[in-house]
């Protein structure tokens, strides 16, 4: 078993189960570390890899080395499971590799009532698996730090003052008017400019979050390099991370907007994960 984090005897240990589905799995891997494991509830960490995605081909030793795959006969173990995003907004659902082992995950958690968090694409897929929420392409990648508005309390939100800053980071959006009618969800969050921020069904313990507030403070600028270093000749309209450098023209001196906000944000849900926990809930 591959474990990150603080685990103590003396101590309730929260287990935390994560598939990376990032292009960046070392980066992704050691960014969820950090944030699940500063705050002050001890934190185990289990990293997994879909499968199927690796059909007819070796793992990457770095995947390997740093994750194991995907095993649904392990997720009565965990007290939380995380689904990370992926760069995959532009594909259909059913085109993703992965598609069909990623459904049997989202049944499984479902039928555990483990406490879900799921984040960008990972929330897309989520949404889409379990109300049926349609995606759709934007116009243009939407990219930067914006604020936020909160649309209603949230547990999740505990301590962070409307208006807050998030980074986000995709090229489609879910159907704003089909999670509105549906009763089974609540959106408590937005941008100013209406991009969803958060969805939930705390009565099934399911929370989407379509921000990164995972990301460090060098993460657009990476994501901005990566995206540039694959499709250089599309300089001139590739979208560059908005609000983000002191020095915009030059692209230099990133800001970490919204660090108060990620540590509130993911101390919030491991505390909802131990109330469950210790609770029986």
């Amino acid at each position: 078993m591959i474990v990150v984090g603080r685990k103590t005897a003396m101590s309730t240990t929260l287990n935390i189960g994560i598939l990376n589905l990032m292009h960046d799995k070392v980066d992704t891997q050691k960014r969820f570390s950090h944030v699940l494991t500063q705050t002050d509830l001890p934190v185990a960490i289990t990293y997994f890899y879909p499968v199927t995605h690796y059909r007819g081909r070796p793992v990457p030793k770095t995947v390997a080395q740093i994750s194991q795959p995907l095993d649904l006969s392990l997720i009565p173990q965990f007290d939380g499971f995380i689904v990370t995003g992926a760069p995959l907004e532009k594909l259909p659902f059913t085109a993703v590799t992965y598609h069909q082992e990623l459904a049997q995950l989202f049944d499984c958690l479902r039928a555990q009532q483990l406490e879900q968090l799921y984040v960008c694409w990972g929330a897309m897929a989520a949404l889409n698996h379990f109300y049926g929420i349609e995606k759709q392409l934007l116009p243009r990648k939407l990219f930067g730090i914006y604020p936020q508005k909160i649309l209603q309390a949230a547990p999740l939100l505990h301590g962070v003052q409307n208006g807050f800053l998030a980074p986000h980071a995709r090229y489609a959006e879910m159907n704003a008017e089909q999670i509105n009618v549906n009763p089974a969800l609540a959106l408590t969050a937005v941008s100013t400019t209406d991009a969803l921020f958060l969805v939930e069904n705390r009565a099934a313990h399911q929370h989407f979050v379509f921000s990164h507030l995972e990301y460090g403070q060098q993460a657009l600028q990476k994501e901005y390099q990566r995206e540039l270093a694959a499709a250089p000749q599309q300089k001139a309209t590739l979208a560059k991370p908005q609000h983000y450098f002191k020095n915009d023209a030059a692209m230099t001196d990133p800001v970490f907007a919204w660090q108060a906000t990620q540590q509130h944000f993911f101390k919030n849900w491991l505390h909802i994960v131990m109330a469950k926990k210790v609770g029986g809930l």
